[in-house]
């Protein structure tokens, strides 16, 4: 029996909002409900973007969620070389060629500084997956346009380091959000070409704001960070996650981590819209603040009086806590 494999793999261009969070935190559910391998990928592709304190902080918010690694974090700008080595391979095996800044093809078998490689679409094809949370899903590739998998600055774009970690990583299972669905047939072609094995799809329904729009970065409260530094509980915005299009088979919705992974399973996903219910957030970190003990509430309390704390000394009595 093969062992399930699956990654987180954030871009670190932004701060760890719910959206991510949730991916994580349902591949980490799978792995451990299932005895699997829960694989931290930091896929910084994009020179311009990342920024090294970004993927500090995606770390730190990991971690105060208690999302702990079996593997990683693994770099993808570490694995550029075995990327060009692909690229050079679909180059040689006529799959992908040579662009121009205008997208005219341009002969060669190599790459070239300046030039960008697109991959060859096939013609007259259909690309087929069954998404564990969609259904049968299906592309027809004359729909879709070459891509390109090598910029011409010398790096490799998304996808292709994607699909090659994906691979190389043993990756059994992608769990990530809707909005990349479309994305899957040029993987899979990817796949296809190098020769690897296609990894079982499961993709998450989209969270939406009170309007039942996409939930937005500029527009709503999204940030992990700045929940858990207004106070929020990690095991309250947890368990709230982990309702966002999924639910236990008792309708139980407050329970400890350790019970939600017991109950977990990556089938029993909704594929409809989510919706980030901050008044329901508010209910869960409530009920989770109420069931601690007066010990462990002194303790996550503490930080948060004094002079230069949200709660003033006068306003906190912790005779009212004592055991």
């Amino acid at each position: 029996r093969v062992t399930s494999r699956v990654r987180f793999a954030p871009s670190p261009t932004g701060y760890l909002h719910v959206g991510s969070a949730r991916t994580a935190l349902f591949n980490w559910l799978h792995a451990r409900s299932v005895g699997g391998t829960y694989v931290l990928r930091i896929e910084d592709t994009d020179a311009e973007r990342n920024r090294t304190d970004l993927t500090d902080s995606l770390l730190a918010e990991l971690d105060w969620l208690g999302l702990d690694w079996d593997e990683g974090p693994y770099f993808q700008s570490e694995r550029w070389d075995r990327h060009r080595e692909v690229a050079e391979d679909l180059l040689e095996r006529g799959l992908a060629y040579l662009c121009d800044a205008d997208n005219r093809e341009v002969g060669g078998s190599a790459l070239v500084d300046g030039l960008a490689v697109r991959f060859r679409m096939p013609v007259g094809a259909t690309m087929d997956f069954d998404d564990v949370v969609r259904g049968k899903v299906s592309f027809a590739t004359d729909d879709l346009e070459d891509f390109v998998i090598w910029r011409s600055n010398g790096s490799p774009m998304f996808l292709l380091a994607n699909a090659v970690d994906d691979a190389d990583m043993g990756i059994t299972h992608a769990i990530r959000g809707e909005d990349l669905l479309s994305g899957v047939p040029k993987v899979l072609l990817l796949l296809d070409a190098i020769g690897a094995p296609r990894p079982t799809y499961a993709h998450l329904p989209l969270l939406v704001n009170e309007q039942r729009k996409k939930l937005s970065k500029r527009r709503d409260d999204v940030s992990i960070g700045d929940y858990r530094v207004r106070g929020y509980l990690a095991e309250a915005m947890v368990n709230y996650l982990a309702l966002l299009g999924w639910g236990p088979p008792d309708d139980v919705e407050i329970r400890p981590l350790a019970e939600i992974v017991e109950l977990f399973r990556i089938e029993d996903v909704n594929k409809a819209a989510a919706f980030f219910d901050l008044k329901k957030l508010e209910h869960v970190n409530a009920t989770h603040l109420r069931a601690l003990s007066k010990p462990d509430f002194m303790e996550r309390v503490t930080p948060w009086v004094g002079a230069d704390a949200p709660w003033p000394t006068d306003r906190f009595d912790p005779g009212r806590f004592s055991t």
